[in-house]
């Protein structure tokens, strides 16, 4: 992929301050006076029952917006809720030179039923490429930051600094990560149970704001995720890769903000690319590598022959 300019991080460290104290005060204003607090005519399904959106989204994510078109006011700002009104700003991140993409409360189904596991996640895209990450975690009132050009760190709320570094991986066997089979296709969730038993660990806490916070300070092993949006999986990215992990497609491609199919973010590459082989039942086989080649010297109708029998 040619891009016209190299893909940096974007953000002064000013402007970095800036943003978390704006979801910072999202969180105290929007988010936090909400939880436990809901009533039934806060709540409702997107998709299915457990594909909720709440009060607290919706007032999170217009909070957030309108503090990002004051700060950047050219910048592309894709929000999970404004998108659901509009699926078409998704087709615009890959050629927007910034692009912010806000999941307001990430968990959102844990949130709605009394369950801290659940966080804000801003990331910033250049050209499609996850640039900055922020994954904040409103009950503990900390956050974990990473960008291109620097090391994946959690801040806590005195403004302790901690440098995060993943697991050192290791066979399958060995191996704790996160898989949310209840989003796979319905002919992958079978396979796929069946290989649980070959880990230590199988989870899924419903947020991949804490999943990815997990891969990257060396809790958890690794991540994978079939359902792929703009917001859930960009900040998680570039803190994985800032602290030492390997993310990619699963078929091997990289990884961009509108990218479908199989992500998997691991520790390292060499975790990665064991964890790979073990899935490979979930990519594709192309007609190309279906087909046998042919046998030396044969040709439509006749019996290849060896000459170098």
């Amino acid at each position: 992929m040619s891009l016209p300019i190299a893909v940096t991080a974007p953000l002064t460290k000013a402007q970095r301050a800036q943003l978390l104290t704006l979801v910072r005060r999202a969180a105290r204003a929007e988010i936090l006076p909400r939880f436990r607090q809901l009533g039934s005519h806060q709540i409702d399904q997107k998709t299915g029952p457990q594909d909720l959106v709440t009060d607290a989204d919706k007032a999170a994510e217009a909070m957030i917006t309108r503090g990002l078109q004051a700060m950047f006011p050219h910048a592309l700002i894709v929000g999970e809720e404004a998108t659901a009104a509009n699926p078409d700003l998704v087709k615009k991140i890959p050629e927007a030179e910034l692009c912010f993409t806000i999941d307001p409360v990430d968990g959102t189904w844990n949130y709605a039923h009394g369950l801290t596991v659940f966080g804000v996640m801003v990331s910033v895209l250049r050209f499609g490429r996850p640039a900055y990450g922020l994954l904040y975690d409103p009950i503990m009132n900390d956050f974990v930051v990473a960008d291109t050009e620097s090391p994946t760190e959690q801040v806590m709320p005195r403004g302790i600094r901690r440098r995060m570094s993943t697991s050192k991986g290791g066979e399958i066997a060995d191996l704790q990560g996160f898989i949310g089979i209840n989003l796979m296709p319905k002919e992958h969730q079978a396979p796929m149970a069946a290989t649980f038993p070959d880990f230590t660990r199988i989870l899924s806490l419903r947020c991949a704001c804490h999943e990815m916070r997990m891969v990257a300070q060396g809790a958890m092993d690794f991540a994978l995720y079939s359902k792929l949006t703009p917001w859930d999986q960009p900040a998680g990215a570039v803190a994985v890769r800032q602290a030492g992990g390997h993310v990619a497609m699963l078929d091997g491609s990289e990884y961009l903000g509108d990218s479908t199919g199989y992500l998997l973010a691991a520790c390292n590459e060499a975790t990665w690319t064991k964890l790979r082989d073990h899935f490979a039942f979930l990519v594709p086989v192309t007609e190309a590598e279906s087909t046998p080649a042919p046998e030396k010297n044969s040709f439509p109708g006749e019996e290849a022959v060896d000459n170098d029998a």
